[in-house]
């Protein structure tokens, strides 16, 4: 299972315009259904987006992941600079959560709410009654 991460690029051009504020802004993870497939160019918005987002329950609810903590990094080696959250986690309760293929990350504080990018998990995932499912340090890399 190769997992692969694409930047939306709308979310390129709110960054270029100033239209976004990567240290002050509010960031949300959503979780996609199986169906999803990432497309960098028509899915600019949540609107875009949330019809395949995972329906509320078992330990699920739509748009309620907020990232929050985490930290910066200047990576000279690579020519990039990054935010990095603390982890995203969600636990099944009552049943499973899923399946789900995919993350998308978005800008909670723009107008449009913009859609940053996703995280193809590269195979479907099920979390099963009483287990979790951890996306760790999720990151925006400017590169």
């Amino acid at each position: 299972m190769a997992v692969e991460c694409t930047l939306s690029n709308h979310w390129k051009y709110q960054l270029g315009k100033k239209l976004v504020d990567v240290s002050a802004d509010t960031f949300k993870i959503i979780l996609m259904n199986t169906s999803f497939a990432f497309d960098k160019d028509a899915h600019a918005t949540l609107a875009d987006v949330s019809s395949d987002e995972l329906s509320t329950g078992y330990g699920y609810t739509q748009q309620n992941k907020e990232l929050s903590g985490g930290s910066w990094a200047e990576d000279d080696d690579n020519d990039a600079g990054a935010r990095t959250f603390d982890d995203a986690t969600w636990t099944a309760s009552g049943g499973s959560i899923g399946p789900a293929g995919a993350a998308i990350i978005y800008d909670d504080s723009t107008a449009d709410d913009t859609v940053v990018g996703c995280i193809d998990f590269g195979d479907d995932i099920t979390i099963p009654e009483g287990m979790s499912l951890q996306i760790s340090d999720p990151t925006i890399k400017n590169s």
